[in-house]
């Protein structure tokens, strides 16, 4: 997965496991708030607290890699190592996290998995004991849009 893309991702996990109504250990919440210092400190302009007010929306994840994107922080190896960190963190401690997000990954090593613009009526990316020797990628993931709609992003409306 591209930097941008992972810190973004890891910000997502990371506050569905702290600020959700999972119970996570101290080492969740210590990585996810290393990260989020890491980015203030670094890239002031970045809007890390957004994500914790709806951790699955897809917007609030774009806003953060396109402010990521312009503060140069693609380059921050640091940054990316952190993120991974927390990936990995949430995958063990808080594993229902990533379902809040529509992701589901376990015993993810990690390299070269793209994954994009998927929609689904449960979770959106499911991944179990994947091995890789680089980065992950996952894009445009919309989950719990039912299988009638699977190409929009606007609400269900009950009828």
């Amino acid at each position: 997965m591209e930097p941008i893309s992972a810190i973004a991702l890891s910000l997502a996990l990371g506050a569905a496991a702290v600020v959700g109504k999972e119970v996570v250990g101290a080492v969740v919440r210590d990585a996810y708030a290393a990260l989020k210092d890491l980015i203030k400190t670094r890239y002031p302009k970045v809007p890390v607290e957004q994500i914790e007010q709806a951790p699955a929306s897809k917007n609030r994840r774009a806003v953060i890699e396109e402010d990521l994107t312009a503060s140069g922080a693609g380059q921050d190896a640091e940054l990316a190592a952190a993120a991974r960190s927390l990936i990995e963190l949430v995958q063990q401690h808080a594993p229902a996290a990533a379902l809040a997000i529509g992701v589901d990954l376990k015993e993810v090593s990690a390299a070269n998995l793209r994954l994009s613009d998927i929609a689904a009526a449960g979770t959106g990316v499911k991944v179990e004991k994947g091995t890789f020797s680089g980065d992950i990628e996952i894009k445009g993931v919309r989950a719990g849009v039912p299988p009638n709609n699977p190409a929009k992003d606007e609400p269900v409306k009950d009828e």
